[in-house]
């Protein structure tokens, strides 16, 4: 079976001498030595200030909604995983979906200040599949109307913009590091923040609003273990390999699929990109259908991601109306793509797709 995606593991040796260190001290999490470290690293990786390891990626959202004290309306996008969604109503907010440019996939920026009212608290915005969010004219409306830009930058990390990390723009992103993203801690995620108070009140959120015995303020336990640290130490020094041999796969896959009716993405001027996903647009619903149908029948498994549109999901009270992302979420499809595919692997599905569709 080839599935949508496969987990890079790193040298097993490598991952057990962080086990070692673990054995020896007997501190498995509460924030300890491997966390710190893993922090600092990933600091130091993608040239920010202050950033926070949480024990997953949707924990992260809702620690950056609360420690920003974001209430009210939060304008989003309809086109991203549902936890983009569910954390905005999980901290009893509401949901303000506007469509999507239908170039980038991410949040259209003049669509997003139509709809700011008085209640408006926030945007949550998705640098779809590493794809930017238009960052500059975002922060332009957030100063403008004062407003709290917050970047899901689940997909983007390892890209850089304008040479900044994608995860460095917004008064706050966030990131996941689930053990099928690009890197990884098995379970795991991020903070990023911009000055030293918000940093210190996302530790606090983190980790049940105290240090010690001395109590600050409300938390929850958002923190992440050791063991998940010494898998992210393991993992990031691959990064930039990984980067390259994706591209490469990439790369294949366009040459493979070239005069097709599918379309990709496109990449903009001054992105340095991480080739996560692999992400293609079929004409309609029924040819996407058709593809997947074959696919399936091969044992390889691709996924409808995104899809459906999230302000379609059943347990939502807005009534907007996303005709873009509708358009898009029933007509792309995610094709496997990981480190190590083997190229026979990616032909063979290449091939599946042009009978598919002839």
């Amino acid at each position: 079976m080839i599935n949508v995606t496969k987990s890079f593991l790193p040298p097993r040796k490598e991952y057990e001498k962080y086990l070692d260190q673990i054995w020896e001290s007997h501190w498995l999490t509460n924030n300890g030595p491997l966390v710190k470290e893993l922090e600092a690293q990933l600091k130091d990786y993608l040239g920010v200030q202050y950033l926070q390891l949480t024990s997953n990626g949707t924990i992260a959202i809702q620690i950056a909604l609360k420690a920003m004290g974001i209430t009210g309306k939060v304008i989003t996008t309809p086109f991203s995983y549902v936890a983009t969604t569910s954390t905005i109503l999980w901290e009893g907010c509401e949901p303000v979906f506007v469509d999507i440019d239908p170039e980038t996939l991410c949040i259209n920026p003049d669509l997003v200040e139509a709809a700011i009212d008085g209640d408006t608290h926030a945007v949550l915005a998705t640098h779809v599949f590493g794809l930017p969010c238009d960052v500059e004219r975002l922060e332009e409306i957030g100063k403008k109307h004062g407003i709290k830009i917050i970047y899901d930058a689940a997909h983007a990390f390892g890209c850089r913009y304008k040479g900044r990390s994608l995860l460095d723009y917004g008064d706050a992103a966030t990131c996941s590091f689930h053990a099928t993203k690009l890197f990884h801690t098995v379970e795991g995620g991020c903070v990023i923040t911009h000055d030293a108070a918000l940093d210190r009140e996302v530790s606090l959120k983190k980790s049940f609003g105290h240090i010690g015995d001395e109590h600050f303020t409300l938390g929850i336990n958002g923190k992440n273990s050791e063991f998940h640290a010494a898998m992210g130490l393991a993992v990031l020094p691959y990064m930039q390999q990984n980067i390259t041999e994706r591209k490469m796969l990439s790369e294949t896959y366009d040459e493979s699929l070239k005069g097709l009716p599918i379309t990709r993405p496109k990449l903009p001027e001054g992105l340095e990109y991480n080739y996560a996903y692999y992400p293609v647009l079929f004409e309609n619903e029924e040819t996407l259908l058709k593809v997947v149908e074959s696919l399936k029948k091969n044992e390889i498994i691709p996924r409808r991601y995104f899809w459906p549109s999230l302000e379609t999901l059943p347990y939502i009270k807005s009534k907007s109306t996303c005709n873009i992302s509708n358009d898009i979420s029933s007509r792309i499809l995610c094709l496997p793509f990981y480190n190590e595919m083997k190229l026979r692997d990616l032909r063979k599905i290449s091939d599946i797709i042009m009978s598919s569709i002839d």
